[in-house]
C-alpha cells in the first residue's frame, strides 16, 4: 500500500494577539488567532488516537414507539364526539380531559342508578320489617336471608354504576362523558374528531407513549444476516439529526421475514435524549463487521474540512495554539476517516466548529 503522509498546511504558529509597531506593518509576520470566549463554549477538542479499523454495514430502518409502554384507549360507551382537546404528537398528563362525548348511554346509566337506589331504599325497609317479624316469630330466617342477599346485590350493582360514571366523569345534566388521559406521555395515535360516532366495537381512539425509550425497527436483507446477531452494539443516525449518533443495541431479531418488504426485522432499543426522535422518522443503523483491517489514527467525519478538493483538520493544543493540517485518509467508514500518522506534536483535534476555525485561521 502506498504510504500517505500527513503534513501541516503552512504551519501557523498561534499566540496571544499583540499590536505591532507602525514600522513593522509592511514586514511579513506570522498570523495569530485565539478562540473567543463565545466560540470556546461550543468548541470541543478531542484526542487523536490510533484505533482498530472496522468495516461498517449500514442498514435502513424506522423509528417506532416502544409497544411495551404504549397505552391505547378504546371506549366502552357509544356516542357522538362533541369536543377534542388534543392533537397527534401533543404531550398530555394523567387525568387531563382529552375529549367530551355526548352519549344516550350516560342517561341510561343515571336512570339505572336512580332505579337501583330506589330498589335499595325499598329493600332496606322490607328487611327492617322482616327482621321485626322474625323477632316476633312471624317469619323464617330464610326469608330474612333472601332479602339481605337481594339488598347486597342491589348495593353491588349501584357501586358498579357509580364506578362507571366516575370513570368516565359523566354528567347527568348534559348526558356527556369525558375521555381522560390514562398516563403521562405523547399522543402517538389519534383516530377521533368532532362529530365522529364512537362505538364500542371499533379500534382505539388514541394511544399514548412517553417516548423516553423508543424502538428502531431495522431492515435486514438475507445477505447481511451473517453480520448481525442479538446484542450487537449499533449507532443510529436520522435524517433530522445527521450529525448526532445514538448508541443502542440489537435487542431482538424477529424470526419471520416480512412478506411485504422481503426483509427480516430487528429491534434496536434507544434512550431518546431530549425526545428528539419521533415515531415515523427514517434512520440509518451502523453496525461494525467483526473484521479489523488494521489500525490508523481515527478522525470523526464532522471534524474534516473540505477545501479546494483537499481534506483538512484543525489541530489543537490550547485556545491560542491551533494549526491546520492537510490529511490524506487511507481508510474510512460511515463514522471515521483514518490516517497513517499523527499530526506532529498535536495530540488533539477540534471536533466541533472545525470549518469556522479553519476559515478564521486561514484568513
Amino acid at each position: 500500500m502506498k504510504l500517505h503522509f500527513v503534513y501541516a498546511l503552512g504551519a501557523i504558529s498561534l499566540f496571544s494577539c499583540q499590536s505591532k509597531p507602525a514600522e513593522e506593518t509592511t514586514a511579513a509576520v506570522e498570523k495569530s488567532y485565539c478562540i473567543s470566549e463565545t466560540l470556546r463554549k461550543n468548541t470541543h477538542p478531542i484526542p487523536l488516537e490510533e484505533q482498530a479499523i472496522y468495516e461498517q454495514l449500514t442498514l435502513t430502518g424506522k423509528v417506532s414507539y416502544n409497544e411495551n409502554d404504549l397505552v391505547a384507549f378504546k371506549s366502552l360507551l357509544e356516542g357522538i364526539v362533541e369536543q377534542v382537546k388534543f392533537e397527534l404528537g401533543d404531550r398530555v398528563h394523567k387525568g387531563q380531559v382529552l375529549a367530551t362525548v355526548n352519549s344516550i348511554q350516560i342517561q341510561d346509566l343515571y336512570q339505572q342508578k336512580s332505579y337501583s337506589q330506589n330498589q335499595i331504599d325499598l329493600l332496606e325497609k322490607v328487611l327492617k320489617n322482616k327482621q321485626t317479624l322474625l323477632a316476633d316469630g312471624m317469619t323464617s330466617s330464610t326469608d330474612v336471608l333472601e332479602t339481605e342477599h337481594e339488598l347486597a346485590n342491589g348495593r353491588l350493582e349501584l357501586d358498579k354504576i357509580n364506578q362507571n360514571l366516575s370513570l368516565y366523569r359523566a354528567s347527568d345534566t348534559k348526558g356527556q362523558f369525558q375521555i381522560i388521559a390514562p398516563k403521562d406521555g405523547f399522543v402517538v395515535q389519534k383516530n377521533m374528531s368532532v362529530g365522529q360516532s364512537v362505538t364500542s366495537d371499533e379500534g382505539p381512539l388514541f394511544a399514548i407513549s412517553n417516548l423516553n425509550q423508543i424502538w428502531v425497527m431495522v431492515n435486514i436483507y438475507a445477505n447481511n444476516l451473517q453480520y448481525i446477531k442479538e446484542g450487537d452494539v449499533v449507532k443510529v443516525r436520522t435524517l433530522a439529526y445527521p450529525d448526532e449518533l445514538y448508541d443502542g443495541k440489537i435487542d431482538k431479531i424477529y424470526k419471520v421475514f416480512d412478506e411485504n418488504e422481503h426483509v427480516l426485522k430487528a429491534r434496536v432499543v434507544l434512550e431518546n435524549r431530549n425526545i428528539n426522535l419521533m415515531p415515523g422518522m427514517s434512520a440509518d443503523i451502523l453496525i461494525h463487521k467483526n473484521n479489523s483491517t488494521g489500525k490508523g489514527f481515527a478522525i470523526p467525519r464532522k471534524s474534516v474540512v473540505f477545501h479546494n478538493n483537499k481534506e483538512y483538520v484543525v489541530g489543537y493544543k490550547d485556545d491560542c495554539n491551533l494549526q491546520i493540517f492537510r490529511i490524506e485518509p487511507f481508510a474510512s467508514n460511515e463514522e471515521m476517516v483514518y490516517i497513517k500518522e499523527g499530526l506532529a506534536d498535536f495530540t488533539q483535534i477540534v471536533d466541533a466548529n472545525a470549518l469556522l476555525l479553519f476559515e478564521e485561521i486561514n484568513k
